[in-house]
């Protein structure tokens, strides 16, 4: 029988992923064309979506929705059941201390040095594990959306998420989906664990402003006001998200490259090598602005994302705590 504590946050952040990817997956759509090519004739994540809407309808906007849902929503409980288990174990290893519920614990003074490593380690493994199913959802995805950009005549285009499975696995092998394993865990394993830096270290001044200009807040106390859980969550993803976007423009690239045909001769040649050749060659075409291209898009999508997941997650957990206990109480944990 799961534990309660356990069931609570698995249903929080299972109803967390759902609600921000129904929310925030036409930008993720507008990104992942965006920094598909090297070349394209779209102004901005705006133009994108508006162009796609016009010629696609809102299905264009929501391709790939169906591998993000069904595999993404566990890949969401992975990610933020395993962060809290990392954090919880580093932090007592550190100094002795528990940790628990993310961004609302009492903390004890610590080195920057401490917390950077239980944060951003917290962060990379809690993405380790995750991106054991958010590899293949995000190849299917990412490979749906972008495929209107495809060589005209080119055969093989998914006419939906399951196809995309079927076609990638018979004509390319199974493991092609964890293709890019690597290069994914650099791309969103640096962007969790600055995000988690920089979210919770945020809430740690927001205490100590809040313990100064309000006599009714205590520096110790767990909960902030919901305003500033919203405010936090958003400049930590923006934050995180534009600072890694040259990772995930490379690792985009190494993922869709194989399922786009240039020629005869070159369908199965892929364009890079690597993370770093597609760096380099990103870098030796558009300069900084090619390493960076998307990164509008990569913060429109990521900032709002995890800003609708870490409040949905907040309040979707104290909503089943509440159902969950006898009294229907506030939960307390």
């Amino acid at each position: 029988i799961m534990d309660t504590d356990l069931m609570i946050n698995f249903l929080g952040s299972a109803s967390a992923g759902i609600i921000s990817r129904i929310v925030t997956h036409p930008l993720d759509t507008a990104k992942a064309r965006l920094q598909a090519v090297s070349h394209h004739n779209y102004t901005g994540p705006v133009d994108v979506l508006y162009r796609t809407f016009q010629s696609e309808g809102i299905k264009g906007l929501y391709r790939g929705f169906g591998a993000v849902i069904v595999g993404g929503t566990p890949g969401t409980v992975m990610y933020l059941c395993s962060y809290e288990i990392a954090k919880d174990k580093i932090g007592k290893a550190l100094d002795g201390a528990s940790r628990t519920n993310i961004g609302n614990q009492q903390q004890r003074p610590r080195s920057t040095g401490s917390d950077f490593l239980m944060y951003f380690s917290s962060g990379m493994i809690a993405e380790a594990i995750a991106c054991i199913v958010y590899v293949p959802v995000d190849v299917i995805k990412e490979r749906i959306q972008v495929q209107h950009s495809s060589t005209a005549g080119v055969d093989g285009q998914y006419r939906n998420s399951w196809h995309a499975v079927q076609t990638i696995s018979r004509n390319e092998g199974f493991l092609t989906l964890y293709r890019g394993y690597g290069a994914t865990l650099l791309s969103f394993g640096s962007y969790s664990g600055f995000f988690f830096l920089f979210y919770e270290s945020l809430l740690k001044q927001t205490r100590q402003y809040l313990s100064k200009t309000d006599s009714s807040f205590s520096e110790g106390q767990r909960e902030v006001p919901f305003h500033w859980t919203l405010f936090c969550s958003c400049a930590a993803g923006a934050a995180a998200s534009w600072l890694t976007s040259p990772l995930d423009m490379a690792k985009l690239r190494l993922q869709v490259q194989r399922g786009r045909s240039v020629s005869v001769t070159s369908a199965n040649l892929p364009a890079y090598r690597g993370m770093i050749d597609c760096l380099v060659h990103s870098y030796q075409q558009g300069g900084m602005a090619g390493l960076f291209r998307g990164a509008g898009a990569r913060v429109l999508h990521f900032a709002p994302a995890t800003t609708v997941t870490m409040t949905a997650y907040e309040s979707c957990r104290t909503f089943f705590a509440k159902i969950m206990s006898k009294d229907g109480s506030e939960p307390n944990y």
